[in-house]
C-alpha cells in the first residue's frame, strides 16, 4: 500500500519569506551546519547538526531533538558532518504557527487522492463501499468529499441527506453492517467513518467550493476568521467529529472568472487560507487550484504563491483545458501535459502550468499533477488527428461531451496521443483522455519534477476494479 500522507513543508502564520537551504549530498565530507537549538523554529529545507551527523527538516518543527524522531519523523540523517562552514539558512520567522507541524506527516510516500463525490451515490450508484471493493482503499493516501457550499461567509453542508442520513443496507456498508433507524449518524459520513476504521492510514478532506459554489468565497474572504472558525466548528462537529482530517478548499477561481467572477483582489486567497491554518492547526488544509498556466492568466491573478506557505499541499488541476463548449472544435486533447503543435492555446498544458507555479516560489513538493477519470470529446469529426473540425459536443451518460473513462476504454479506445495524453476516434467522434500507459507518462515526469504526487476527479469514473487509481499509485514513487 502507498504510504499514507507525504511530509508537508513549512506552514507559517506571518508574511516572512525563508529562503530554504540547499540539500546536502550524504557523505563524511558535509560540514557541519549551526548546532540544532531546541528553541529554534526549523521549516522544511533547513539544516542542523547534532552529536557530529548533519540533519535537514521535512517540515516545521521546535524541540524535537534531531536523531530521535524515528525513519518517519521530522529529521532526516544527511550523514556525518566535520568543520565548521555554516551554509544558508532560513530567516529567522517572525512569528510562529498557531499550531506544531502541519498534516500528518508519513513515511516520505507520495500523495494518491482521488475526489469522492457526494451525489455519486444517487444516479452514478457509487458508494463509500466501492472505494474497497475497487481496490482503490489500498492505494489511495486521501478522499476528498466534494463538495460543501459556502454561504453567508460561512462553510455549510450541501446535501445532508446523502452526507448524514442515507441508511445503508448490510450489502450496501463497508463493513457488512445495516445502519438502525436509531443510530446517530448514517450516510456517507458514517460509511467513510468505517472506511477509515478499516484503513487507518487513509486521510479524508472535506472540499468546499467546486464550479458550482465557489460564488461565496469572495463574501467569506471579507471576514476570514469568521469563515475559518463556521468550517472548522463543521468540520468537528459532534456527530461526525474524526471522519475529517482537515478542508480542502476549491475556489474557481480568485481575483478572476469561474462560474462566477471574482473581484476580491490578490490578496483575498491568501488571507482567507492565512485563516484557515491558523485555525485548524496541524490539521491539513489544502487546496485544489487553476492549472491556467498563460501570462496573466488565473495563476497569476489568484494569489497562490502567497498563500502556499498556508497549505500542506495544492492539487493543480491540469485538466478540462480544452473540449466541446467550443462546439466547433478544433479537436484538442483536454488533459495535455506537454505542449504540442496545434495546440489551440499556449499555457494550456499541465507542464507549463507546474512550472509557472514554481517560479512563483511554491516548492515542488507542495504541488500535485491532476488526473481526469473522464474524457471529453465531439462529435461530427472526420479528422481522426487532432485539430479537427466538429458539429457539437459527443452524447454522454450523463451530460454532452464528457463521459467516464469506465465507458470509454470499452466503447472508444485510445487510436493515439498528443501531449503526452491518449485520444480515441470512433464512428465520427473524437474524445481524449488519460488512460493507464499515459498515467505512467505523466507521473515518471512528476517525479522528475520532483512533485508531491497527484490527485484525481473522481472516483466513480474508473473501472470497477480501479485501474486508474492503481496505475499512478504504480507511477508515483
Amino acid at each position: 500500500m502507498i504510504a499514507a500522507v507525504f511530509a508537508a513543508l513549512a506552514v507559517m502564520t506571518t508574511g516572512a519569506i525563508y529562503i530554504v537551504a540547499n540539500p546536502f549530498s550524504a557523505s563524511a565530507a558535509i560540514a557541519c551546519s549551526p548546532a540544532w537549538s531546541s528553541s529554534k523554529v526549523y521549516v522544511g529545507g533547513d539544516t542542523a547538526s547534532h552529536n557530529g551527523t548533519e540533519y535537514r527538516a521535512k517540515w516545521w518543527t521546535q524541540g524535537e531533538t534531531p536523531g530521535t524522531t524515528g525513519e518517519w519523523g521530522v529529521w532526516e540523517s544527511k550523514g556525518a558532518c566535520g568543520g565548521g562552514t555554516n551554509p544558508t539558512q532560513s530567516q529567522t520567522p517572525s512569528g510562529e504557527p498557531t499550531e506544531t507541524p502541519t498534516g500528518n506527516p508519513g513515511g516520505g510516500g507520495k500523495i494518491n487522492a482521488a475526489y469522492f463525490t457526494e451525489w455519486g451515490v444517487y444516479g452514478r450508484n457509487y458508494h463509500v463501499k466501492n472505494i474497497v471493493s475497487s481496490g482503490s482503499a489500498e492505494d489511495l493516501t486521501h478522499i476528498v468529499y466534494a463538495f460543501g457550499n459556502v454561504k453567508n461567509g460561512q462553510c455549510t453542508m450541501d446535501d445532508s441527506y446523502a452526507a448524514i442520513d442515507k441508511a445503508y443496507t448490510a450489502d450496501q456498508s463497508v463493513d457488512g453492517k445495516a445502519d438502525t433507524w436509531d443510530q446517530p449518524l448514517r450516510g456517507n459520513f458514517n460509511q467513510l467513518k468505517k472506511l477509515k476504521a478499516m484503513y487507518p492510514d487513509l486521510q479524508v478532506l472535506w472540499s468546499f467550493g467546486g464550479w458550482t459554489y465557489s460564488g461565496g468565497f469572495g463574501q467569506a474572504a471579507q471576514n476570514p476568521a469568521a469563515f475559518a472558525e463556521s468550517c472548522y466548528n463543521l468540520l468537528h462537529d459532534p456527530r461526525w467529529n474524526g471522519v475529517f482530517d482537515g478542508i480542502d478548499i476549491d475556489w474557481e477561481y480568485p481575483n478572476a472568472c469561474g462560474l462566477t467572477c471574482d473581484t476580491s483582489g490578490t490578496n483575498a486567497y491568501p488571507n482567507l487560507m492565512g485563516a484557515l491554518r491558523s485555525k485548524f492547526g496541524s490539521e491539513l488544509v489544502t487546496s485544489a487550484i487553476t492549472g491556467d498556466g498563460t501570462a496573466g492568466g488565473k495563476i497569476d491573478l489568484g494569489g497562490y504563491g502567497k498563500a502556499a506557505q498556508y497549505v500542506d499541499f495544492y492539487m493543480v488541476m491540469t485538466y478540462d483545458y480544452f473540449g466541446a463548449w467550443d462546439k466547433d472544435g478544433p479537436t484538442a486533447p483536454h488533459s495535455p501535459l506537454n505542449s504540442y503543435s496545434g495546440q489551440p492555446i499556449a499555457g494550456f498544458d499541465g507542464a507549463t502550468a507546474i512550472a509557472k507555479l514554481k517560479s512563483l516560489g511554491i516548492p515542488s513538493e507542495k504541488l500535485l499533477l491532476g488526473f481526469g477519470y473522464y474524457g471529453r470529446g465531439w462529435t461530427g469529426v472526420t479528422q481522426s488527428s487532432p485539430g479537427g473540425t466538429a458539429t457539437g459536443p459527443a452524447p454522454g451518460t450523463y451530460e454532452a461531451g464528457i463521459e467516464d473513462y469506465k465507458v470509454l476504454v470499452n466503447e472508444c479506445p485510445a487510436t493515439g496521443t498528443v501531449g503526452g495524453t491518449a485520444y480515441a476516434y470512433c464512428n465520427g467522434e473524437w474524445w481524449s483522455y488519460d488512460t493507464p500507459a499515459t498515467i505512467a507518462t505523466k507521473t515518471a515526469w512528476a517525479n522528475s519534477q520532483g512533485l508531491g504526487g497527484a490527485f484525481a476527479w473522481e472516483l466513480s469514473g474508473d473501472t470497477s476494479n480501479g485501474q486508474l487509481v492503481n496505475a499512478i499509485a504504480a507511477g508515483i514513487n
